[in-house]
């Protein structure tokens, strides 16, 4: 039970909360959903090309920034809300921001009957995230840190975070190696199969000079 299968969708109901809030009649249903698709898209798309644009920062604490948790959208008959839940949201509080990645959106979505509004939700504790872990990891391996050393630098960040255990699991051609393999790394508990168990998960691909590593990230949050 709850081994093959993803934890937040295990957990759709209980304690993981559906991050899209609309209704729409069954023939139309489709449509919403693609638009939903394109609206993450466009926020990561934005936030993916600013950061490019910028110089190439190295600090731990940059490393991770702009790492999008999740996105939250609320439809109502004249007005689309979007919530950008983020880690460091150093990149969209800059004058202009917000407005240009409206005007993103609208084109993407060509919605002339609604308007959008956009708000940012700064996430508490960051390293309780997985997708800033994984992206923290990312970056290391990026430059050509040791996957071991990476994993062990990620779990002593979630030491900030008021957590009861994380996993973190690489896979792939590791350090190189022709036959690919996958490397895990483990602290506290995990209980996967209790369905009241609030656990994160986020899968995550890296593509390095070997090819393409796949990171998965467990955080054992707390139990209801």
């Amino acid at each position: 039970m709850g081994q093959k299968i993803n934890p937040l969708g295990f957990r759709l109901g209980t304690t993981q909360n559906h991050h899209s809030f609309w209704f729409a009649q069954p023939k139309n249903y489709s449509e919403g959903l693609q638009e939903d698709k394109k609206i993450r898209n466009c926020i990561k798309n934005y936030i993916q090309k600013n950061r490019k644009k910028g110089s190439n920062r190295k600090m731990e604490s940059d490393s991770s920034s702009e790492v999008i948790t999740h996105i939250e959208i609320q439809k109502e008959i004249d007005t689309i809300h979007v919530i950008i839940h983020i880690g460091f949201p150093n990149l969209l509080k800059k004058k202009g921001a917000i407005e240009e990645l409206e005007k993103d959106l609208q084109k993407e979505v060509n919605s002339v009957n609604q308007r959008l509004n956009i708000v940012i939700e700064k996430v508490k504790e960051p390293y309780r995230q997985p997708n800033i872990l994984a992206e923290y990891i990312a970056f290391q391996l990026k430059n050509r840190v040791s996957f071991r050393k990476a994993m062990k630098k990620a779990i002593e960040l979630t030491k900030k975070a008021d957590i009861k255990g994380v996993k973190i699991q690489i896979a792939g051609r590791l350090a190189g190696k022709e036959i690919a393999r996958a490397e895990c790394i483990k602290k506290g508990r995990l209980p996967l199969q209790t369905i009241r168990a609030k656990i994160d998960y986020c899968c995550y691909p890296i593509r390095t000079i070997y090819g393409v590593l796949g990171v998965k990230i467990w955080i054992f949050v707390e139990e209801e």
